[in-house]
């Protein structure tokens, strides 16, 4: 059987893609013969992280950098970590990007001490990452790192004062020092003035502390009577709370009750007094009754014989009695109608 040439060329190029692809995958550190794990960490700062890049654990590589995506507002910036070894990270690894010194970044997983292992496409937890250099020469020099550290403050502090006191800024810190000059000038001569003042009135001064003093010194003394009167209100409330004042309220109300009852009996005509005070027949029959005394009265005054005869030889008077009272009592009161 022969093979064309051209059978042969298209064998040889199918051949050259397909180890084109397995290196291609390789380099980028994707594992061709198993199953590639996937995992996923949110960083702030990923700090030149990028695709590709190892992954680490204990210092040995077990994957890399398969996709880094911090969408439109970049402020939450998620790795997509491809591991390719068969290995177990617990639930409680942390991935922390570090530098070399070299300037090459990589993704370090620190294990933790959980038995619980991660689940593919779970994610990691996360701490921001140190600089090997900086720790480098913290422990070789920590006197220059500690120098360096001022310095990079002190330029910012400087650049932030550039920034903020312009021209216009300056200008006024000197406008306000200079008032500043000026109103200690004048507190200084207020200060002279008000001790002038107070050694004029050092007398006076005096003077009212010691009515002071004499003021809260009769308070003292007093304190005694005051206590006394306190004690004697205290024992005048004791006596008034200890007062039934309920059950004289109680008896006053059935007095009242009982008076409204008496005067309720008085204006009706069911008894003595309220026939006496609301029945005119009663009236007319004493007016009646004191009319007919005066005329009695009257003709015992006026012929007093008629009823008294003292003469041994006189003879009984037999005129007529009075009929109608004298004039003197005419208008009397009794005879004027109701």
């Amino acid at each position: 059987m022969t093979i064309s040439n051209e059978t042969k060329v298209g064998a040889l190029t199918a051949i050259a893609i397909v180890l084109l692809i397995l290196g291609f995958n390789f380099l980028n550190g994707k594992n061709i013969s198993g199953k590639n794990v996937h995992y996923f960490a949110a960083f702030n700062d990923v700090q030149g992280l990028a695709t590709s890049n190892r992954v680490v654990i204990n210092g040995m590589q077990v994957g890399n950098i398969n996709k880094i995506d911090g969408g439109k507002n970049m402020r939450r910036i998620m790795v997509d970590i491809n591991i390719t070894e068969d290995v177990i990270i617990p639930e409680d690894a942390v991935a922390v990007i570090n530098k070399s010194l070299i300037g090459s970044v990589q993704l370090d997983i620190r294990l933790g001490n959980s038995n619980t292992p991660l689940k593919s496409n779970d994610t990691i937890r996360t701490i921001a990452g140190g600089d090997l250099i900086a720790d480098a020469m913290k422990k070789l020099d920590p006197v220059l790192y500690q120098v360096t550290n001022v310095a990079k403050s002190l330029d910012t502090l400087l650049g932030s004062f550039n920034n903020v006191f312009d021209p216009a800024a300056k200008h006024n810190i000197k406008g306000m020092l200079e008032n500043l000059n000026k109103t200690t000038a004048s507190l200084a001569v207020s200060s002279a003035s008000l001790q002038g003042i107070l050694n004029a009135q050092t007398g006076s001064l005096a003077k009212t502390l010691d009515n002071v003093s004499l003021f809260t010194g009769a308070l003292k003394n007093s304190n005694e009577k005051l206590t006394q009167t306190m004690d004697n209100v205290a024992t005048t409330t004791d006596k008034l709370s200890k007062l039934d004042f309920e059950k004289t309220l109680n008896t006053l109300n059935a007095t009242i009750t009982d008076l409204k009852n008496a005067i309720g009996k008085i204006s009706s005509r069911d008894g003595t007094i309220g026939l006496l005070l609301n029945d005119p027949s009663l009236y007319r029959n004493l007016n009646a009754t004191s009319n007919k005394i005066n005329l009695l009265l009257d003709d015992v005054r006026i012929n007093p014989k008629r009823y008294v005869n003292v003469s041994v030889f006189g003879k009984k008077d037999k005129s007529a009695p009075l009929t109608v009272p004298l004039p003197d009592t005419v208008n009397a009161p009794y005879l004027k109608k109701p």
